[in-house]
C-alpha cells in the first residue's frame, strides 16, 4: 500500500523548532558541549505553589472525568480577574473566555472557525510559524506583513493593497514580539483597532510574552484600547509567564462571538484541559506577584547577553522585551549559515531568522533560557568570531 500525504502536509515547511532540536541532538551525540539559546523553553522550574495545587487537585476523583470543553468556570473567572488586575479590562468569564491547551493550540485552530478556502489572513514576517500553518491548513491564503527594522518592527497597514483587504478576514499581531522582542506602542494598537473596524477584519493579538519586559512600563493588552473588544481576540499563555510550557494551558479572551467560534471548533476536536491542570492554572493566575521575581532573573540575563554581544561587535537590532534578543548577522552571511557556523564551530544553538519568514532573513534569535554563567561561556566562545 502506498501512503500518500495530504497536500496540506506536503506543502508545509519543516517546523523550525523540531529541526533545531534534531541538529542539537546530533551535536550532543558527538559529545559537543552545546549551549542551547535556540528554542524559547524556560529553564526555571514551575513555582512550588502551582505544583502543590496540582498535587492536591489530582487526588480528587471529580477531576478525573472529562472536563468542560471551554474550561472550568473557576479557571475562566481567574483569567477574567487576571485581565482586570493586570490591564483593567473587564471580561465576562461565561462568554468572553475560553481555555486553551496552550495558546499555540488556540492560534492554530482560530482560522478553522473563520477562514474559508481563498480567504486572506494577514501575517507578520518574521512571525510565529503557527500563524502561517494554521492558515494553510484551512485553505486560507497567507499575506505577508513585513516587520522591518526601519519601521521599528511594526507592520505598515497602509501599504496593504485594496484587493487584499477585500479578501482579508483575520490579522495576527504579536507584541511583545517573537522573534524581534519589539513592544508595540499604544498608537499602533489604536491604529490596528481602527483597521479592524474599518475593514471588518478580526484582530488576533498574541501576548504570550506580556509579563517579560525590561522598561519601566509593562506592555499593553490590545483590549485596553477603546473598541478593541468589538473586533479582537487575545491569546494568553501560562507557559512563559509561569514556567509552565509542558503543562499546556492558556486562555483566549475577547469578543464573545469570536470566542464562541473558537470554542465550537474545540468542542469538535478536543476534550478540554485536565481539570487538575486547570486548578493549578487558577493558583498561578491568583499569584501574579511571582512574575516580578521572574523578570529579575531575565533582566540579569538580558543585561549580560546584550552587553557582551555589543562588546564583541555584534549589531543588536532589538532587545526590548520577551526573553529574546534579535541580532543582525555579520555581513556576507545568511541567517542559516551563521547559525550553522555557531553550532558547528562554537557549540552554540541560536535560531536563524529566516525560519520565521522571509523578512527574518539577516537575523538570528538568542533565547535567554540559560543561567548567566552559561551565557558568559557563550560570549567567551564568540570572541574573535567576527
Amino acid at each position: 500500500m502506498k501512503i500518500e500525504l495530504a497536500d496540506r502536509i506536503k506543502h508545509l515547511p519543516p517546523y523550525l523548532f523540531a529541526e533545531i532540536d534534531r541538529l542539537k541532538q546530533e551535536q550532543i551525540r558527538r559529545g559537543v558541549d552545546t549551549i542551547d539559546l535556540g528554542v524559547g523553553d524556560p529553564d526555571q522550574p514551575t513555582p512550588d505553589h502551582i505544583i502543590k495545587a496540582l498535587c492536591e487537585a489530582v487526588k480528587n476523583p471529580r477531576h478525573h472525568r472529562y472536563p468542560s470543553y471551554v474550561g472550568l468556570l473557576g479557571f475562566r473567572e481567574a483569567a477574567a480577574q487576571w485581565m482586570k488586575r493586570r490591564y483593567n479590562v473587564s471580561i465576562n468569564p461565561a462568554t468572553e473566555v475560553v481555555s486553551l491547551i496552550g495558546s499555540k493550540e488556540g492560534i492554530a485552530n482560530l482560522p478553522y472557525a473563520f477562514i474559508n478556502p481563498g480567504d486572506v489572513v494577514l501575517i507578520p514576517s518574521p512571525g510565529y510559524p503557527p500563524y502561517t500553518s494554521g492558515t494553510l491548513f484551512t485553505g486560507g491564503k497567507p499575506y505577508c506583513l513585513p516587520l522591518k527594522r526601519e519601521n521599528s518592527f511594526l507592520p505598515d497597514l497602509k501599504a496593504i493593497p485594496k484587493d487584499i483587504l477585500k479578501r482579508a478576514k483575520l490579522i495576527h499581531v504579536n507584541y511583545p514580539n517573537n522573534p524581534t522582542s519589539k513592544v508595540a506602542p499604544r498608537s499602533f494598537y489604536e491604529e490596528v483597532v481602527r483597521f479592524g473596524h474599518k475593514n471588518n477584519i478580526i484582530v488576533s493579538s498574541d501576548i504570550a510574552y506580556g509579563e517579560i519586559y525590561y522598561g519601566p512600563e509593562r506592555p499593553l493588552s490590545l483590549l485596553e484600547i477603546d473598541g478593541a473588544k468589538d473586533v479582537a481576540i487575545e491569546f494568553h499563555s501560562l507557559s512563559k509567564t509561569f514556567n509552565m510550557t509542558g503543562w499546556r494551558i492558556g486562555f483566549a479572551v475577547g469578543q464573545a462571538d469570536i470566542i464562541a467560534g473558537l470554542g465550537k471548533i474545540k468542542t469538535n476536536i478536543d476534550s478540554g484541559i485536565f481539570e487538575s491542570v486547570q486548578m493549578a492554572g487558577i493558583a498561578a493566575l491568583q499569584k501574579p506577584a511571582w512574575t516580578d521575581l521572574m523578570r529579575k532573573v531575565y533582566q540579569e540575563r538580558h543585561t549580560c547577553l546584550t552587553t557582551g554581544l555589543k562588546k564583541i561587535g555584534f549589531d543588536i537590532a532589538c532587545a526590548e522585551a520577551s526573553f529574546y534578543v534579535w541580532m543582525a548577522v555579520p555581513r556576507g552571511l545568511t541567517s542559516a549559515t551563521f547559525a550553522m557556523k555557531l553550532l558547528k564551530e562554537k557549540g552554540i544553538i541560536v535560531t536563524p531568522g529566516n525560519g520565521f519568514g522571509e523578512y527574518g532573513e539577516g537575523y538570528v534569535r538568542f533565547a535567554l533560557t540559560q543561567e548567566v554563567k552559561r551565557l558568559e561561556e557563550a560570549l567567551s566562545r564568540l570572541k574573535g568570531i567576527l
